[in-house]
């Protein structure tokens, strides 16, 4: 078969594959609109005191009986329905994410604690179009914790950038997935994100883009190796990631510095925004961190990185004493 046979036997290829997944949304939104309209329904009911667990199991069973074919109308998913439309009948904006993703990611949103968080992970699965595995996975981790941590911890420098930031960075990053040696060297640590770069770029999150490992740098007659490097399509810019497997010290920043002015004089295309640095540590302390970013002049995130998961209930609290802490701050 010629070249040219199989790029036109592939374009009518894509075209029905494209025609599946148009038809599948389709479905899948018919389906999530009718769950949110029997939810109210049955929400309503129960709310004039006319309808209780007995009768809702009834109804399960009278929709079992009348048709055979009709699947996922148990006494247990009815409420379910009820609990789905109770839970957004306050949001329904948010209604354009949730008719895209599937019935088990919607349910495994909804049973989270707080409004912010729901939405946090709808806006993520409907850009990403995560599996229900990779979204566990991202809830887990206490993705929208560290994420929210990170956000009201940016320099001034990050937060005047043209291009908004706000979501991007993480406080810190679980790889919980990599098999390191205790104790591990920095070549071991960046060796293991490029073996499971996938996991690793779900962990960074939306937008992400690998473009290389020990990425050369050369100034003047000197050559410099930044440890991995990524472009960030909503961002629009190069994001140099520095790994130290180290406490965080104020002379990381030096380095971190001098690779971002190479890239943005040698490297960034002029199109894209200014370059962003995230110096990996094993370990920081945010009073050292702040004070060590005060007078810097690059847009630089200082992170740490866990082998294994954080309990969230320790991000909770550190993230409501942060917030109490801007509170006490606003009232001086």
């Amino acid at each position: 078969m010629s070249d040219l046979i199989t790029a036109q036997f592939n374009k009518v290829l894509t075209q029905i594959q494209q025609a599946k997944q148009k038809a599948y949304q389709q479905i899948n939104t018919a389906l999530i609109e009718l769950y949110w309209n029997v939810g109210q329904y049955i929400s309503e009911q129960v709310k004039n005191n006319q309808w209780g667990k007995g009768i809702v199991a009834d109804l399960a069973d009278f929709i079992a009986r009348q048709d055979t074919e009709i699947k996922g109308f148990s006494a247990r998913n009815l409420w379910r329905m009820k609990q789905f439309y109770e839970t957004y009948q306050e949001h329904q904006k948010l209604s354009t994410l949730w008719t895209q993703l599937s019935w088990s990611h919607n349910r495994r949103i909804m049973s989270l604690k707080t409004s912010e968080e729901r939405e946090f992970y709808l806006h993520l699965c409907s850009q990403k179009n995560y599996s229900v595995r990779e979204l566990e996975r991202l809830i887990n981790t206490s993705t929208f914790e560290r994420t929210a941590l990170a956000d009201q911890k940016l320099s001034t420098t990050v937060k005047t950038l043209p291009q908004a930031v706000t979501g991007v960075f993480k406080d810190s990053y679980v790889f919980e997935f990599l098999d390191l040696p205790t104790p591990h060297q920095e070549k071991d640590l960046q060796q293991s994100l490029i073996s499971s770069l996938k996991d690793f770029i779900l962990e960074l999150g939306v937008g992400f883009s690998f473009v290389g490992q020990e990425y050369r740098l050369q100034v003047g007659n000197d050559d410099f190796f930044i440890d991995l490097l990524f472009f960030h399509r909503q961002l629009q810019c190069l994001v140099a990631f520095e790994l130290k497997i180290t406490k965080f010290k104020p002379e990381h920043i030096g380095q971190l510095e001098f690779y971002l002015e190479a890239l943005d004089r040698d490297v960034k295309l002029p199109h894209e925004n200014p370059s962003i640095g995230v110096l990996l540590c094993r370990e920081k302390n945010d009073e050292v961190v702040e004070y060590a970013l005060s007078r810097s002049l690059s847009p630089a995130v200082i992170a740490e990185y866990e082998t294994k998961l954080i309990p969230k209930e320790v991000l909770r609290k550190k993230l409501n004493e942060f917030y109490e802490h801007l509170e006490a701050q606003g009232d001086e």
